[in-house]
């Protein structure tokens, strides 16, 4: 992969933890720089899947730098130029709206903003329920919006999640790759 520093964001699709974790570990072992960004709820919400400390001591130890949790620390992603490419993996149904729509009300939803304002891009790692249902729509405006771009996904269990899409976490790395280059890596969808 192309030297680069990259933020990469978590959202609390804390079952997807584990699989954004690895792929940060893959990043960091090829000399990537990575800057750590989490959710105030990614950062602060204790689940089954372990608990807030623990992500974030995660975080931080595969990184060696301190997670960045408040808009007032991630404000100056954009204007500093502290990424060439901000990832959002897991990316939440509830971050793709907010994306969507304009609304910067996290940690990641301010990354985002700012690092699209100086037209740098975004790479989404969908995880979602609703991906076929209500946030449907929010993912074919963003598919639509410059320097925006998806890990390829798919459905992750048809029969009983109709409507759920994960990302193929594993794409990240050669999805990252073409978001640098100003690509969509293709397939989106599986």
């Amino acid at each position: 992969m192309t030297k680069a520093t990259i933020g990469f964001a978590m959202c609390g699709s804390f079952c997807t933890f584990s699989k954004a974790f690895e792929q940060m570990r893959a990043l960091v072992s090829e000399g990537i720089d990575v800057i750590p960004i989490m959710s105030e709820n990614a950062r602060s919400t204790d689940t089954r899947f372990g608990t807030a400390a623990e992500m974030v001591k995660t975080a931080e130890e595969i990184t060696g730098k301190k997670v960045l949790s408040t808009s007032v620390e991630t404000e100056p992603i954009g204007p500093k130029d502290m990424c060439d490419l901000l990832i959002i993996a897991p990316c939440t149904g509830n971050t793709l709206a907010k994306l969507s729509l304009g609304v910067t009300d996290t940690a990641v939803t301010m990354a985002a903003k700012s690092h699209l304002r100086v037209q740098k891009p975004v790479l989404l790692c969908v995880a979602t329920n609703d991906a076929l249902g209500a946030s449907a729509q929010n993912i074919g405006r963003l598919l639509n919006t410059k320097n925006i771009y998806f890990v390829p996904l798919s459905q992750d269990d048809p029969e009983n999640k109709p409507n759920s899409l994960v990302a193929d976490f594993s794409k990240l790395p050669e999805a990252a790759e073409a978001a640098l280059g100003g690509r969509q890596l293709r397939p989106v969808f599986k």
